[in-house]
Parts: C-alpha cells; structure tokens; sequence
C-alpha cells in the first residue's frame, strides 16, 4: 500500500486561511464536505500514510479523485458555506439524517385583515407568526382547542371568510362553535384583533398570572349575579389550568432554551431535542443520524445543530448540548445571525440544565436501541442483511443461526462469557448461555476455553442433540445452566446446543479470531464460518486474513452484525455484574475504609461468609481493627447483599 494518494496536491499550495473543502470523485461527484480553520492543517490529516488512517476515512481518501476548497473570511462563513453545500450536494460520507419529515407549528396570519390561527407545516408564509415545532399533529391540535376557549380567534379558511363578509351570513366554522372571528358575527374586525393580540402575547410568554386574573374575574361576576359571565370565566380558568398542566415545570419561569441530548456509536445516532419555553418543555422532537465517517461527539453537535435550525427555525437565547464543538464561537455568530440577538451554545455539567440535559440523553438512548431494533426485525431487511453476510463472508448458505461469544471481567477477576443466538436475524433468548471460567491468562485464552466447552458438544457430529442439559449442581467453573433471566424457562429435560449454528462470532479483532479458529481446528468440527467484529471500527474479521472485511458504513448486515454483539455484550457483562454481587469478597471491598488487610482479618476471624452473614453488628466490631461505626456500615452492606447463590 503506497504512503498516501498520487492526487495528494503539495503542502505549499493549500492555503492556512479558515475555508471550506469538497473532495471529489473521478466523476466529479462530491463524497465529503468539511470546514476548517485551517484548511492547510485539516488536509493535512487526509494524506497521512493511509495506513494510519481510520479505515473509513481511508476508503473515502481512496475513493476521492480530487480536492478542492473555497477560502473564507471567518469561521462563521465557514459554517454557512458547509451546511449550504452539504444541503446542496448531500456528499455520501457526510452524517446523513432520517428526519426528513417537516413538524407541525401553530401560526398566527397577522397580516391578515382578520388574523386566523392554524395549524401548518409549512414554513415562511408573509407576516405570520410561528409557535412549535410540536411532536404531532394532535398535540398542536390539542393545545389550540384549549387556547381558542381562553382568546376565541378566527380559525376559518380565508375563502370561508370573505364568503361571510360578503353576504353577512356567519361562516360553517363559526356556525358550529370552531371560529370566532369577525366572519361568525359575534365581534367586529376591531375587538378581534385585539383578541389576537392577547392570543399571541400569551404565547410569547404564557404567563401564569392569567390564571388568577381569571380568578378574579369569575368572582366579581358572581358577586353581582352575572352568572353567564361568571360561567364564560370559569370555562377559560379550566381550559388555562389544563394548558399548564400539558407541560411539566423543568426549569424557573424565565428559562427558553433548547436542550439536546445526543447518543451514538460507530454507525448511527439518536437525538433528542427538548424545547423548554417560560421554564416548562413545550415541545419534544427526535430524529436519527446515520455516521459514514467515525465523527467525535463535538462535530456531530456541530452538524446536528445546523440540521436543527435549517428552514428559518429560530434558536432560542440559550442552547445546551453535552459536548461543545471545537467552533463553538463561530456557531454562536451562526444562530445569533440567525435569531437576531445573542445565542450561548452551554455544555450544562451540574444543576438542573444538566439534569434535563441527562433526561434527553436518556431518551435519546432509547430512541437509537429502538431504531436499531425496528431496522433489523423487519423481515426484508434481515432477509437483506442476511443475504450481505453470506456473501460478505463466502458463506455456502445464509447465516440462518449465529452464535455471538462474549467475555466480561472485573481486572482479571470474576471471569465470565456469554453465547447469544439469532435464528433468522432475531434473537433466540431461550437459547442465550452463559460461562463461567475459572482462570485465564487474558481474553483470547478465555475465548478459547469457552469455543472448546462450546465444540464439545459439536464434535460426535450429531449437532449435539444426544447431549442434555447437566445437572446445574455438578457443574462449577462449566457452563451456568439456568436459563437468563430475560429468556423463557428451559425444561430440564431439554437438549443441550441442540442447533449446529452457521456463524460464529466472537467480540474482538484478529487476535480472538485466531484463538476461537484455534478452538475450532482443535475440535475438528466443519462447516462453521468464523468471524470476529471489533470494536470502535466495526471491522469483520476473519481468520488468517491480512486485512478485515470492510461491510458498507449503514448496511443493513453491519447493524445485525452490531446488534448480535452488543447483545452478546449485554448478557456477558449483566452476568458478570450478578456474580460480582455475589462475590462477599467484591462486595467488602467496596466499603469505604475497608481495605485488603481488614477484608481477610474478617473471613478469618469468623471462619466462613455464611457466619459473617449472620454474625451481629457488636460480634462483628469485635474484629481487630473493626470499629462500631465500620461494624455498622458492613452489616447493612451485608443485609443488603441478598441475591441468591447460583443455581
């Protein structure tokens, strides 16, 4: 492999000026749009030895023909020259985004002779004024129901109303209780507007003090025995309870920010926005991100907040996000330009914003495993992905039955594995086993260990059917024979590894490959295709290749081959986790104060950890060096340590 590309232009003739970057195929396709400070610098980074490239950065380097840039005056040109060609050319490589759908807003016409509130994806009509975006439909639809009950407004279409005006005869709208406008004949253009006016002032700042006005205004109609208005008042101080009941209180009443949180790996990223107006969330969006290059966290919240504010969406004073991007300057100028007065982009570390920002975090954790889940169940797209493996890996047949190996640790201690199985691109938990290994010298020795238990029972060529499942008691540093906790219950009599499995794969690189096809020439076992996946890279490799297998960036196959191993990952380390409680030793340690020396004087005085178990905060104070406060803190570690012993 050469040092670098032969189309590499000299150092010399790249400028140090901040700018703008394409590379370009030999079709003069555009593959990747990037930004720099320094565009002498940044490029520079490309045409290092493509040996120590990432080995998707060096495929897109590989694939390129050509490189060109447009110097700018600062970085904010920069950030606007990006985001407008990357909308322009939508390059390959760049982060690509699923949200492709538009969001409702609640618009006011106030150009209008009779301003009209609606309910409207679509941006840039002359003289509105936007509220949103919303989640739904419904929930805009929802919100403006409760609103038209506190500032009945016009919500008719606009031939409705001229129609109206003209002959004097209410609209339908208003006919049936849904317009209040001048076009109804209840209020003249003039009282409208007014009400108008209130409508959206109240959405600007949705103040809580209406609610008291309303109050009020009910009592003084009561107290002189206007009960019709007293009626109206009282309706409008439920509907306004009812608004601010909709929206949970996150933050003082002040606060407008955006807060998004953000989850990701090598291929994708989920991202949640919550939109917090007057301190409550007013409003929730989601979307997707598929990653062709591996981008770090700060320049995926540089593209996501580009994505975020595109078609004229005005950002808030405030934006938080759990990483600043490296021009986070620049893109404070960007959204100030965009929202006429200053934007602070805050990464929150404490305090409230940061508990929000966490809470966004969390759902966005749930909307990427979702995503995932939802991709690789639908029977195409397995069917698809399947059929990639197969040829990925010159497979005879498809991949019907994988295996997924795993081993999980605590610095050499409490040495577990995990199998997970996938028949037809779903997960078989009823199938999930786990192992326990007594010693090891490191993880490939480890894998080998369990591919050996594992082949055992593949090796008298019957698939294993004629071997049942071991009596759980006779077993220990062997296989754990109790079914996961999150798998259905296995029958006593049920076979053991009654399936021959097309696949497996292990957790890791070359190495563990190398030691798991070790496992499989040893136990003389044919027809099983090996393959490991490694992390941070998501290459495949297999054994005795130079050179992993390189599945396209968002395949289908690479997702499934994601899942089966952060599935294997999963059920290794929750089995690791539930041994390590069980471990008395583990959980002494990890008593502050309680060192080494204090842990064995403890087991030795009492003789045994059933006795220590059971032994009282005074017995146990009577150790050497155990004082009544430590004695204290160890039985309530100790009482509270009551998981079961295996079975």
């Amino acid at each position: 492999m050469s040092s670098t590309v032969p189309w590499r232009p000299k150092a010399g003739e790249i400028p140090t000026s901040p700018g703008v970057y394409r590379f370009r195929d030999a079709d003069r396709r555009v593959l990747y749009v990037g930004k720099a400070k320094n565009l002498r610098a940044r490029l520079s980074n490309y045409f290092a030895p493509l040996r120590t490239l990432h080995e998707r950065t060096r495929r897109m380097v590989l694939t390129a023909a050509s490189v060109e840039w447009t110097v700018v005056g600062n970085d904010v040109e920069a950030l606007q020259l990006e985001y407008t060609w990357i909308k322009e050319f939508a390059p390959p490589f760049n982060v690509k985004y699923r949200d492709d759908k538009s969001y409702p807003y609640l618009a006011v016409t106030l150009a209008d002779e009779a301003p009209r509130a609606i309910v409207t994806r679509k941006r840039g009509i002359p003289g509105a004024r936007y509220f949103g975006p919303y989640p739904k439909v419904w929930a805009v639809n929802e919100t403006l129901d409760l609103l038209l009950k506190l500032f009945p407004i016009r919500t008719c279409k606009d031939s409705d109303y001229r129609r109206a005006m003209a002959t004097g005869k209410p609209c339908f709208a208003g006919q049936i209780g849904r317009c209040f406008g001048p076009c109804s004949g209840r209020v003249t253009i003039e009282e409208h507007r007014v009400n108008v006016d209130r409508f959206v002032a109240f959405m600007q700042n949705q103040d809580r003090r209406i609610i008291d006005d309303l109050n009020r205004a009910m009592q003084r109609a009561a107290a002189v025995q206007d009960y019709e208005t007293a009626a109206r008042r009282r309706d409008e101080l439920q509907a306004a309870n009812q608004f601010f009941e909709k929206s949970a209180v996150v933050l003082p009443e002040h606060a407008d920010l955006d807060v998004f949180g953000i989850d990701h790996d090598e291929l994708a990223a989920a991202v949640q926005l919550f939109i917090v107006r007057g301190g409550r969330i007013r409003g929730v969006r989601s979307w997707t991100v598929d990653k062709e290059l591996d981008v770090p966290l700060g320049d995926l919240v540089d593209s996501v907040l580009q994505n975020a504010y595109a078609e004229d969406i005005v950002p808030p004073g405030e934006v938080i996000v759990p990483e600043l991007p490296d021009d986070a300057p620049a893109l404070e100028d960007w959204l100030g330009s965009l929202a006429h007065r200053r934007v602070r982009v805050r990464a929150a570390k404490r305090g409230d914003k940061a508990a929000l920002l966490d809470t966004a975090t969390q759902n966005a954790k749930q909307s990427l495993m979702l995503y995932k889940t939802r991709r690789s169940a639908d029977f195409t797209t397995r069917s698809r992905a399947l059929e990639d493996i197969q040829e990925a890996l010159g497979m005879p047949d498809a991949p019907l039955r994988i295996e997924c190996y795993d081993v999980s640790h605590l610095s050499g201690t409490n040495i577990v594995a995990s199998m997970v199985v996938f028949e037809d691109g779903l997960p078989r938990k009823d199938e999930y086993r786990r192992f326990t290994i007594p010693a090891s010298t490191d993880d490939t020795d480890s894998i080998h260990q369990v591919l050996t238990r594992r082949l055992a029972h593949l090796a008298g060529g019957d698939g294993g059917a004629s071997v049942t499942e071991p009596d759980a008691t006779a077993v220990r540093g062997a296989e754990e024979t109790s079914p996961p906790t999150d798998a259905a219950v296995v029958s006593p009599t049920r076979k053991k590894f009654a399936y021959r499995p097309n696949l497996l794969v292990v957790d890791g690189g070359q190495p563990q490959v190398e030691a798991a096809a070790r496992a499989l020439r040893e136990s003389g076992v044919q027809g099983i295709t090996l393959c490991g996946i490694a992390k941070r890279l998501e290459e495949i490799w297999t054994p005795n290749a130079d050179f992993p297998v390189i599945l396209p960036r968002n395949s289908d196959a690479l997702f499934l081959f994601q899942r089966v191993r952060d599935e294997a990952h999963r059920f290794a380390i929750t089995h690791q986790r539930q041994r390590r409680k069980r471990d008395i030793g583990t959980v002494l340690s990890e008593i502050p104060g309680l060192g080494p020396a204090r842990v064995k004087q403890l087991l030795r005085h009492f003789g045994s950890v059933a006795r220590l178990k059971t032994a009282s905060e005074a017995e146990i104070a009577e150790v050497k060096g155990i004082g009544p406060t430590l004695a204290g803190t160890i039985r309530e570690t100790l009482q509270g340590d009551s998981a079961p012993a295996p079975r």
